[in-house]
């Protein structure tokens, strides 16, 4: 990866389209518009101008809009060309071949945002969130990226340096001037200002365990026994036919997984095969794997045919069933022999619903959303939620912070202690990418999008 090349990709998802957009980056920007467009100066910086593509060859290839970002005024930090062409994918095509004949060169995933990094224009942890802008699946995962994309992360971690940095030099100045009358080593000095940090740095990488939650929704599994209507349920909640749905008991085989929404919250939802005591080796396998899926969920529906009688759960699956995590859904309520089964699950919110004529499924939404902001203890939108990478690192730097203030406490040599403190300053500054991680960088850059 050369940063002193210029990169080329279409900015805007492949395929036909009102409008796409390639972006350029580097310094040949100013160049391909004096050749492209005829210019003989270019244009005024972050102005739209209308002009006409052409080519090498001096064919007249499209009219687009082109605008010019300056050097250290854009995305990327270098100068910046984004052309506004009409949404043909030949038409891109076209450009993008031109433009490499020009001397340009095709655009690695994530290149444009490692370049913003690079030069200063965000930190490590706000070109992540680049990525998650872009891949969130819900309103709270939206607003979580947000934050961390102004920086909310980087603020919160150079708080942390600099009450470190504090510390530091303060045992640092008894090393090196142990005759100055420095404070004593009491719970005033380092201890409490080294105390406090683990526990900040702990508090924020807790925050850590809902960032897969936001980002990959909430998992939620539809469990109960045979033809209790789970298929048809997950189909009323998706809003098509999405299930195979049958009279037949066991029609569920392979594990049905979908998205939706609900309320601010991304549920990433699965169809199971029934519970109970199989009467075959294929069904007592997919009970089997039900019971393991059971044990990754955050939360279940547990569904009931309530014409019938009260099911029996099958051993071992009980305990699974925690209170804040179970609605137990009764359905086919619209049949005139249904009735309440208060004995299933009790403890557990009941809703009794009807798959086919839609009756109850806005009460179990409803409820079922109350329960996610009140028992699963989501954070609000007002918290800031570390993604899984930095809340290692906020870890390791605790527990390197825990380690000099075990030596601190029995006496051990201040040289020693100092050294762990700085263990956890390099740990802080993989987050933000302040220790250059070339590996890292590869690593994080490589699952971004081509063109951004």
């Amino acid at each position: 990866m050369h940063e002193e090349d210029t990169i080329i990709a279409l900015a805007t998802p492949n395929g036909q389209s009102a409008i796409a957009v390639v972006r350029l980056s580097g310094g040949l920007c100013l160049e391909v518009v004096a050749d492209v467009f005829k210019r003989r100066t270019p244009p005024a910086y972050r102005m739209s101008v209308l002009g006409n593509y052409h080519c090498v060859d001096g064919r007249e290839l499209d009219q687009v809009l082109f605008t010019l970002f300056a050097h250290g005024a854009s995305f990327t930090g270098e100068t910046v060309l984004e052309i506004a062409c009409h949404g043909n994918p030949l038409i891109v095509r076209l450009i993008i071949q031109d433009c490499v004949q020009r001397g340009c060169r095709l655009a690695e995933p994530g290149e444009f945002t490692r370049r913003a990094f690079m030069s200063g224009q965000m930190d490590l942890s706000q070109a992540e969130a680049v990525a998650e802008m872009i891949s969130a699946q819900s309103e709270r995962a939206l607003s979580a990226a947000r934050k961390r994309l102004h920086g909310a992360v980087g603020k919160c971690i150079d708080g942390f340096c600099s009450q470190l940095l504090e510390v530091l030099a303060q045992l640092e100045a008894y090393i090196d001037f142990p005759e100055e009358d420095l404070p004593d080593e009491t719970e005033v000095g380092p201890i409490k200002g080294i105390a406090e940090l683990i526990t900040n740095m702990r508090g924020l990488a807790e925050t850590g365990r809902y960032a897969e939650l936001l980002n990959n929704g909430i998992k939620t599994i539809i469990v109960g026994p045979p033809n209790a209507g789970k298929s048809s349920l997950l189909n009323a909640l998706v809003g098509e036919d999405r299930a195979l749905v049958s009279s037949e008991p066991g029609t569920t085989r392979d594990f049905i997984t979908e998205r939706i929404m609900l309320g601010h919250h991304c549920i990433t939802i699965m169809d199971t095969a029934g519970l109970r005591d199989g009467e075959t080796a294929l069904e007592r396998a997919g009970v089997t794997k039900t019971l393991e899926k059971m044990q990754q969920a955050e939360f279940f529906l547990y569904v009931i045919d309530s014409t019938l009688p009260s099911p029996v759960l099958p051993p071992g699956s009980l305990e699974l069933f925690h209170v804040e995590q179970t609605l137990v859904v009764e359905n086919k309520c619209d049949l005139a022999e249904s009735f309440a089964h208060p004995d299933v699950l009790p403890g557990r919110p009941h809703v009794r619903v009807s798959s086919q004529t839609g009756e109850g499924l806005e009460v179990l939404k409803a409820l079922w959303a109350e329960r996610l902001e009140k028992d699963l203890q989501l954070p609000s939108e007002d918290v800031l939620v570390v993604g899984a990478r930095h809340a290692g690192a906020l870890v390791r730097a605790a527990e390197a912070l825990e380690l000099a203030l075990e030596g601190y406490q029995r006496r051990t040599y201040t040289e020693l202690v100092c050294v762990h403190l700085r263990e956890a300053l390099d740990a802080l500054g993989e987050i933000t990418g302040r220790i250059n991680n070339e590996q890292l960088l590869d690593t994080l850059f490589a699952k971004f999008c081509i063109g951004k």
